[in-house]
């Protein structure tokens, strides 16, 4: 590992081989490549498994993006896509710490009583107001499908 700087007065900073920094929080690995070192030691092979990095990375974003409104896992399918861009951009891998620190942040939040509490108070109100609407449309209209014009 290499500290940084040589001259007094500048802030050492602990980066890796590749110069990257070596890491925030506890149990994260550092930021930058994760490319093997044989890669990484070639400026014009690295170059291209990061164009390929890059491109995987896309096509599996652009699926989940499709996946969206189609049935499938769109955003498990894009957080993937995320992950394969995490292990060779920086970027990427400040982006999926960010969501994970705010995906921990919701579930500790959704596990809090008086947040349950209101959320199943809201979809009992939800649920009265929709079985209400639904028995007003049963007693005014019967069974009838508002797009069967046949009947009249």
């Amino acid at each position: 590992m290499d500290t940084g700087s040589d001259r007094p007065g500048e802030t050492a900073v602990a980066t890796d081989r590749t110069g990257a920094d070596s890491g925030g929080a506890a149990g994260e690995p550092g930021l930058g490549s994760r490319a093997p070192e044989f890669v990484r030691a070639r400026r014009a092979l690295h170059l291209s498994w990061q164009v390929g990095v890059f491109l995987v990375g896309l096509a599996v974003v652009v699926t989940g993006v499709i996946m969206l409104p189609l049935p499938g896992p769109g955003w498990l399918v894009i957080f993937a896509g995320m992950a394969i861009w995490a292990t060779e951009f920086v970027w990427a891998q400040l982006v999926l710490r960010w969501t994970k620190r705010k995906v921990t942040e919701a579930a500790q939040k959704a596990l809090d009583p008086r947040v349950r509490r209101r959320n199943i108070t809201l979809t009992a109100i939800g649920c009265v107001i929709a079985a209400a609407l639904i028995g007003v449309y049963l007693w005014k209209f019967g069974l009838e499908m508002p797009w069967n014009i046949e009947g009249q």
